[in-house]
């Protein structure tokens, strides 16, 4: 996303978490945001959101399952990369990136491991991946995508807080 600040309406007095939806994922939270009511609407300003995708991209690589669609699209994004680059990588075609981003097709392990490894070297993450056997283990496709929670306290320093099934 362009730019330094996400803003975001939230009902209410949402002062605690947020469902952080503006990088197309469904499945994030981002804990401890502070929000401001000027007696309208409540609006939460996300600071440092280059930050705050890292630290996204981070519990997307340490998942304990499968990446979703979406994950994909997302990790591919922040790589800056193209579905045509990605495919000639993973050795898929073109098409195939675009079946798993729609959730047409499961993302094959193979792939889904190789997608890992590029996203920790390309956006030079610092998520233990405890070696290829172990992630292997993880590429196991699931139905269910898994919740991200981040700490948002520190907008300096985003990180993943646990990795929910």
């Amino acid at each position: 996303m362009p730019g330094d600040r996400v803003r975001a309406k939230a009902k209410g007095n949402f002062t605690v978490s947020y469902h952080y939806m503006e990088c197309g994922l469904d499945n994030v939270t981002v804990e401890g945001i502070q929000s401001r009511d000027d007696g309208a609407d409540a609006t939460v300003t996300i600071r440092n959101v280059n930050g705050l995708h890292r630290a996204i991209a981070e519990a997307i690589v340490a998942h304990k399952a499968g990446i979703s669609g979406k994950e994909l699209r997302f990790l591919r994004t922040e790589m800056g990369m193209t579905q045509a680059e990605l495919a000639k990588i993973v050795h898929h075609d073109t098409q195939s990136i675009g079946r798993w981003e729609r959730g047409e097709f499961p993302i094959e392990p193979n792939a889904d491991a190789l997608i890992r490894l590029l996203a920790v070297e390309r956006l030079k993450l610092t998520a233990d991946v405890d070696g290829v056997e172990s992630l292997s283990g993880r590429c196991v496709p699931t139905a269910t995508p898994q919740q991200i929670v981040i700490d948002g306290r520190d907008p300096a320093r985003y990180r993943p807080l646990e990795l929910a099934a």
